[in-house]
């Protein structure tokens, strides 16, 4: 839903692929992987849309007395379960097994005597090359956030590029210009190839980047399979009926990027918090950014047949479908979107407690990303919570003025 990428083609095989649209075509031998650069080498369009552990506990928003079914949809052929779980729940688990595996993984790291990758020729040079395109990627599509990551350790700036380019690729499938073309059997091959550069076979110089990437930290693949269930929710779903539901596909679309990213950003040596924690921190974060989105782009979705607000939470405020299709600001439609834009803060406050925790490189971007996409929903309510048709935006004035407050935030002592 939130970024842009022109990039897909029906099938995702490496024969099946234009060089046109800046893919290469690679060849196998003796368990790597050499590429032949395609020429045109261009892949984003323009013009398209784009401690301690701590858990909140979310009501519906809209009716303080009414509490949130919290029950999340059963998969396609799922059973319904005796004991409904919610989506809560199920990410929670998520949360604790990234953390725990991280734990692992850096304790592992630290115990074992690590031989040195053989590097074949030209190896190094192409990665630099990979490396580098996934930087321009997000010079272009995320200026702020980029310049935040100029201030992270080489090694994990070029990661964070690496991670935002295959998160922008992915979530392009289902909302870029090729959308229509694509299917659930094509996300199937997208997650295939996922597999395959997690296991050190890239099919092309982004796979490349992202593939170094996961073998030099400790990230685990499951976050990504999850944001491509999210592309599967959008193809199959148009309409949530609680926050439960829409909690699920905030998860599976944007919290989904915290748990990539915290192995890679790093938690302070002199932090007292708990990896879980962070992770909690991490994914909120990620809740409140998809909430923006939501919010922000309203009328945008509401064009293309698309409706993320909460359905029993639009009733509540005593309005459908039909109010949203219409896109007239009512004194309705504005107590909806109050306490609509109540909850994304929330998730905003509970994220910033977590950002503290995080490497001292890494605070900075992440806090300037934080605090200037939680200006968006100051932005909202400045247009009379016109989200239909007029978009919220941070103006470039606003933007520098919250980098020195980001900065100074970020060089607060993890407690």
């Amino acid at each position: 839903m939130p970024m842009t990428l022109s990039w897909v083609a029906n099938t995702l095989s490496p024969e099946t692929i234009p060089t046109s649209l800046g893919f290469v075509d690679s060849f196998r031998f003796s368990g790597s992987s050499r590429f032949v650069l395609g020429d045109g080498l261009r892949v984003f369009s323009h013009g398209t849309k784009k401690g301690r552990s701590q858990k909140l506990s979310w009501r519906s928003i809209s009716s303080p007395s009414t509490a949130s079914s919290l029950i999340a949809s059963p998969a396609a052929g799922e059973e319904e379960a005796a004991a409904p779980v919610s989506s809560e729940q199920r990410v929670n688990s998520v949360v604790l097994k990234q953390a725990a595996l991280v734990s692992e993984r850096l304790r592992s790291k630290a115990n074992l005597d690590v031989k040195p990758d053989i590097v074949l020729p030209g190896t190094l040079s192409f990665l630099s090359d990979a490396y580098d395109r996934c930087g321009e990627v997000c010079a272009e599509y995320a200026k702020t956030f980029y310049l935040g990551t100029l201030l992270m350790t080489p090694e994990r700036r070029r990661a964070i590029w690496a991670i935002y380019v295959w998160c922008r690729r992915t979530d392009e499938l289902v909302d870029g210009p090729n959308a229509s073309h694509i299917t659930p059997t094509a996300l199937d091959r997208w997650e295939s190839r996922l597999e395959e550069l997690f296991q050190g076979r890239p099919f092309d110089m982004f796979d490349a980047a992202l593939s170094d990437t996961v073998a030099k930290f400790p990230v685990d693949i499951q976050p990504f399979k999850d944001m491509t269930e999210g592309m599967r929710m959008d193809l199959r779903k148009s309409r949530y009926k609680n926050f439960d539901e829409l909690y699920l596909y905030c998860y599976y679309v944007a919290g989904t990027v915290g748990l990539m990213s915290v192995p890679v950003m790093g938690i302070a040596p002199d932090s007292q918090a708990t990896t879980e924690s962070v992770y909690n921190a991490a994914l909120a974060l990620g809740i409140a950014n998809q909430l923006t989105n939501i919010l922000r782009d309203v009328g945008e979705d509401a064009r293309r047949g698309r409706i993320y607000l909460p359905q029993d939470e639009l009733a509540l405020a005593g309005l459908s479908d039909d109010d949203i299709f219409a896109g007239k600001v009512t004194d309705k439609w504005r107590y909806l979107m109050k306490n609509q834009i109540r909850r994304a803060r929330m998730f905003f406050d509970e994220a910033e407690k977590g950002v503290t925790q995080l490497n001292e490189a890494s605070r900075w971007p992440v806090l300037a990303s934080l605090l200037l996409y939680r200006q968006i929903l100051d932005e909202i309510e400045a247009n009379d919570f016109n989200n239909f048709t007029r978009r919220a935006y941070v103006s470039k004035v606003k933007k520098l003025a919250f980098l020195p407050i980001a900065y100074t935030k970020s060089l607060v002592a993890p407690a």
